[in-house]
């Protein structure tokens, strides 16, 4: 059976509805490879609340994880909100498994981040 090609690992930013917003999308796998990337863009937005869209990662792994904790301690560290957006079911699984799920306010779209973040 041929392997299925694994999307090219793009951060892509972009101010929210309000200067007081950054949006990451992510798309592709965070993996040992891409981790760095991901975490040079997260400390490149400065905004007081990211939202990371994740509607475009397939899967996480163990680097994942640990990039996204590794997040979740900057923005906390410097009291800025974080938000992720678009997690599907493998992504939730493994965030729960690793016991970090509660770590993370999650949603469903962009719009409702936005809104809860106020």
């Amino acid at each position: 059976m041929p392997r299925m090609a694994t999307p090219a690992f793009q951060v892509s930013g972009r101010a929210g509805a309000n200067g007081r917003v950054h949006i990451l999308h992510i798309k592709g796998a965070i993996t040992y490879a891409t981790a760095a990337n991901f975490q040079e863009a997260v400390r490149a937005a400065t905004a007081p609340h990211l939202i990371l869209d994740l509607s475009e990662v397939p899967s996480v792994d163990s680097m994942a994880v640990g990039a996204l904790v590794r997040v979740y301690v900057f923005c906390n560290k410097s009291a800025r909100k974080l938000a992720l957006v678009g997690v599907n079911q493998r992504v939730k699984n493994v965030l729960q498994l690793t016991g970090v799920d509660s770590l993370f306010d999650t949603y469903a779209t962009v719009a409702e981040a936005e809104a809860a973040m106020g």
